[in-house]
């Protein structure tokens, strides 16, 4: 069995997890403001709040999906050198 945690989707949970947590202090709800600028790119959707704004620009809006998407079927990431 081969364990392989992919750095990138670390980055993406940590960057994710205190997004979320500046948008529950400033009374949001997460999931929809989340939602809202995933669809839109619209950084106004997330807070300025404890630099959650220009945290969730650090990350491409493809690469968020990706790890979400990835993580919600529970997924490991592709090897690229598979794809060659």
């Amino acid at each position: 069995m081969r364990f392989s945690v992919d750095r990138g989707d670390v980055e993406v949970r940590r960057v994710l997890t205190l997004v979320y947590a500046a948008l529950r202090e400033k009374g949001y709800d997460p999931v929809s403001q989340l939602v809202g600028y995933l669809l839109s790119g619209d950084p106004t959707y997330i807070t300025s709040h404890g630099g959650a704004r220009s945290l969730i620009r650090t990350l491409e809006r493809d690469r968020l999906l990706e790890a979400l998407v990835r993580d919600y079927l529970d997924v490991e990431a592709a090897d690229p050198a598979e794809h060659a």
